[in-house]
């Protein structure tokens, strides 16, 4: 039914309160806009008039797109979404997102859904109101996994059922209540970055630790109930003095007493210090200043009720008590939250189905920091021996510029983190800033040592001496300590959440350019081989945000390389070979010749530089004589690559969801848009790379008359991983003024490429530019699990860490994907059975060897061993084995043989292409 017209009001509403909570002015007649629902919806949220209009006027053009069937079929629900985004855009939102979602009856989960399901022409939510979702969901997502890990906790620490002696207002479900709204206060009050898991969760350790330690030990299982006992005969804190200060009260008991914090974190993989630090830099101040305690110790409930509904009305949000009733409003959408199995499970209906939980976000975040703090325990905050060696080798000793650096910006980032946080954080800031300094000095020790082993030398003057490199280092080592910290509850599915912490925040601590940042990645990750899969996948985020726009941005060295290019080459539009894109993506450079790379050079024809440190090699291994005439920036060279080879993985994504059935059309788009980057490279400045890449696939279509809206590329393009639909909604026209990408391309892309993009309508089109030889990432490593053929359900998959570290590296978690029998190298495999149906699974998936001992006979038919995928390979293991060995003993000496010849035969194969690729 289309929406009805406006109506006149039978009468004057009610008079209502102002937002500001002074007496509004009484309400004139005047014209309703839209159906009686959408107005009593509107009182109930009492939202102003203009919101009222233009909410209205947005459900109206919603109700008219194409495609609008959940808008005409969930018509309450489409109000909300309108008014929602309508109070945000006009910043008068007069209801908190928990009272929208109640007045609709939606969840949390649903109501994110169906945003993206009624913004049907990409034009509906703002930037502004997509920043507030993200703001929400990564909220949400903190939340939901530390209540879930609160009520998991209070389950181990508390009995169900109490003794009798217990009164009724110490019942575990007001204790649970009591514990929790504190923790929201605390958290509220304390904490300016609201969605750090790690910081909350610590938190919430020290209220769990001050509740306990005030809680009957008949109320305790063990071992908290021994540890709480111990306090009390050694002189119970639960009576507090009149008259004696509550901090150094707190202080000296935990200071006495650690017994029960010591549990929290060994049970929960916490280190001890950096919760201890923020009971006493955080909680305890924050419990000084509420004014919430009773006289017993224990905060009064009114009073923290109280004050969590005015934190909550103030900020608008979700109202995080409800967590406790389990409210539907915060429930998960199954369908939408629940993660697929990685492998599937065996279809034998009569065995038992022992199904392997993934890890929670909490226990994910706590795993991770562990591993990093085991990784740089052997490490010191000041340099090693074999530093002081290399330092003392150098031409300028760098050593006091060194510490001088270190020292220095470790008051930047304390200070910065502590504005970023809050001022009672500093000191956990200089806790990570410390971790980050170990680090660095481990990763620069390593890449030293690569150094003397590539070029035979000892001094590293010019590079140690580097301003740019040791604060490029420096920040890479403190964006692995960061993001281990900064791991966010969303991010359980791999996607990348971020925070205001994360990158680029340390780029703008050290007011360090991403093209400078960009050089040292590749050369950390190779220099710390104890980076988790997950660290290696965030560097190379990193990598891939700088390539695509932050390297770009006005102010960056980016520009003046590439105009300094053109003028080594002599050429004025051209800052790479036209052959580069094709050419196989083989480099030995490392940090050394990047940051070292020549700036400027002589005309005349340079002889190539020494193989030296203070000098690094700058010419690749195959470089056509052209290129060799003078000496390029290798920084670039390779920047350029790197660019390309992004490039095109982006476009061929793209191109599959939408043009597969034109193939014709794939090198032109490729062509058109490494043709911008290329000569047209201004285009890219302050501006992102996916906006050429859409412009370039629409021009091409609009000039070969294939029927592709924007509309369409824009759907498809949201739907790719890492994508920000401020990159299609926000795009730089001219100075300060921004638009949508249509605009852009009209006022724009197509008025600087028309005569190009119109060529390739004519008989005479431009030459293609080549397709990139596309490599494995260097940073990647298979980690998927792979399936043994012949019809069994049988996965193989690379032992997967974090580990348990309370338990010791023996026994990793249950990180492993779902399966039915699951079975690591290191640890017992289980019970007998279990090996059977191992070694009959697999003895079903192999032929039996037939052997002859006539001399006369016909060849043995050949074993068929384990193959890994390789369409038409039956890959033959040569491996002997000891006839002591079982079965399974043997397979898995095969699978692992089979794998490390297949590993050498792709790379075989991958030489072979790119030999003929360059011929």
């Amino acid at each position: 039914m289309p929406p009805k017209p406006p109506r006149r009001a039978g009468a004057a509403r009610t008079q209502r309160p102002s937002p500001d909570g002074g007496s509004a002015p009484p309400a004139a007649p005047r014209v309703e806009v839209g159906e009686a629902d959408f107005v009593v919806l509107c009182d109930a949220l009492k939202v102003s008039e203009s919101v009222r209009e233009r909410a209205w006027k947005t459900y109206e053009s919603l109700s008219a797109a194409d495609g609008a069937l959940a808008c005409n079929t969930k018509k309450k629900e489409t109000w909300g979404v309108c008014i929602f985004i309508v109070a945000i855009d006009l910043d008068e939102v007069t209801f908190t997102f928990t009272e929208l979602l109640k007045s609709i009856n939606m969840s949390v989960c649903t109501f994110f859904q169906f945003l993206k399901e009624v913004d049907v022409n990409m034009d509906t939510v703002s930037t502004k109101v997509d920043s507030t979702v993200s703001r929400l969901k990564k909220k949400y997502d903190v939340l939901f996994a530390l209540y879930h890990k609160f009520e998991r906790t209070c389950g181990l620490i508390y009995l169900e059922q109490p003794s009798s002696e217990i009164s009724a207002e110490l019942s575990s479900i007001l204790v649970l209540k009591n514990y929790w709204i504190t923790f929201l206060l605390a958290k509220g009050k304390v904490l300016q970055v609201e969605d750090d898991l790690v910081i909350s969760f610590q938190l919430l350790l020290c209220v769990l630790d001050y509740f306990i330690k005030l809680s009957p030990p008949a109320m305790l299982k063990e071992p908290y109930k021994s540890s709480v006992s111990a306090v009390t005969v050694n002189g119970s804190a639960r009576t507090p003095r009149r008259g004696q200060n509550r901090s150094s009260r707190t202080a000296k008991q935990l200071d006495t007493d650690t017994k029960i914090i010591e549990i929290l974190c060994k049970e929960h993989d916490c280190n001890l210090d950096e919760v201890k630090n923020v009971y006493f830099t955080s909680f305890i101040p924050f419990l000084n200043s509420a004014s919430i305690l009773a006289s017993n110790g224990l905060p009064e409930v009114e009073v923290i009720l109280k004050q969590y509904d005015e934190l909550y009305v103030k900020n608008k949000d979700i109202d995080a008590r409800l967590f406790l009733n389990h409210d539907e409003t915060l429930q998960p959408d199954v369908r939408a939250c629940s993660q697929l199995e990685r492998t599937p499970v065996k279809n034998n209906p009569d065995e038992e189905i022992n199904i392997i939980l993934p890890q929670t976000p909490v226990r994910a975040a706590m795993n991770n920091i562990q591993q990093l703090i085991m990784i740089l325990n052997s490490a010191t905050d000041k340099p090693s021996d074999t530093l002081i060696k290399y330092f003392n080798n150098c031409t300028v000793n760098p050593k006091d510029s060194i510490l001088k650096r270190v020292e220095s910006f470790g008051h930047i980032f304390k200070k910065k983190f502590a504005e970023a946080v809050g001022q009672g954080w500093a000191e956990t800031g200089s806790q990570r800033y410390k971790l980050g300094v170990r680090l660095y000095y481990r990763v620069m020790e390593s890449m030293l040592k690569s150094e003397e082993e590539r070029l035979s030398v000892q001094n590293f003057s010019k590079l140690l001496n580097d301003n740019i490199f040791h604060t490029s280092l420096l920040a890479c080592a403190l964006e692995v300590v960061m993001a281990t910290y900064g791991r966010n509850a969303s991010q359980s599915d791999n996607t990348s959440a971020e925070t205001d912490l994360s990158f680029p925040w340390i780029l703008n601590v050290f007011d360090l350019k991403a093209f400078d940042f960009y050089k040292v990645i590749e050369s950390f990750i190779r220099a710390e081989p104890s980076l988790t899969r997950e660290m290696i996948k965030h560097l190379e985020h990193c990598e891939h945000r700088i390539m695509e726009s932050l390297a770009w941005q006005s102010g960056s060295p980016l520009f003046d390389r590439i105009k300094e290019s053109k003028e080594r080459e002599g050429q004025t539009d051209q800052p790479e070979p036209t052959s580069t894109p094709n050419m196989p993506f083989q480099h030995n450079h490392t940090a050394a010749d990047l940051y070292l790379s020549p700036v400027k050079s002589p005309k005349k024809k340079a002889s190539g530089p020494p193989l030296s440190a203070t000098s690094p090699p700058d010419a690749q291994p195959a470089v056509t004589p052209q290129t060799q005439k003078v000496q390029k920036s290798t920084s670039l060279s390779l920047f350029y690559k790197k660019v390309y080879l992004l490039a095109y993985r982006r476009l061929h994504t793209l191109f599959l969801h939408l043009l597969s059935e034109h193939p014709e059309l794939e090198p032109l788009i490729w062509t058109l848009f490494q043709h911008t980057l290329q000569n047209e490279y201004e285009l890219m400045r302050d501006r992102h790379l996916d906006q050429i890449m859409m412009c370039s696939m629409y021009g091409i279509c609009k000039v070969k008359n294939v029927d592709l809206q924007f509309k369409m590329i824009v759907s498809a393009y949201k739907e790719l991983c890492n994508t920000n639909q401020e990159t299609f909604k926000r795009v730089l026209i001219r100075e300060e003024k921004y638009d949508s990408i249509i605009v852009f391309y009209n006022l724009v892309f197509m008025q600087k490429l028309k005569t190009n993009i119109l060529q390739y309508a004519s008989s005479r089109p431009p030459t293609l530019s080549p397709i990139p030889h596309i490599p494995r990432s260097p940073y990647q490593f298979s980690n998927s699990p792979r399936r043994v053929p012949a019809g069994n359900n049988i996965y193989i998959s690379p032992l997967k860490s974090p580990y348990k570290f309370s338990d010791g590296f023996q026994s990793p978690t249950k990180m492993t994907p779902r399966s039915r029998i699951l079975v690591s190298i290191g640890e017992s495999f289980g019970t007998y059975e279990k090996f059977q149906k191992i070694n009959q699974m697999m003895c079903n998936s192999e032929y039996q060897l037939k052997r002859c001992a006539e001399a006369g006979a016909a060849a043995p038919k050949p074993l068929k061993r384990l193959r890994f995928d390789i369409e038409g390979t039956d890959e033959a293991d040569g491996s002997k084995h000891l006839p002591q060995e079982s079965k399974f003993q043997q397979k898995l000496a095969e699978m692992t043989s089979t794998r490390t010849r297949m590993q050498k035969q792709k790379l075989n194969d991958g030489n072979d292409t790119s030999a003929s690729e360059e011929k």
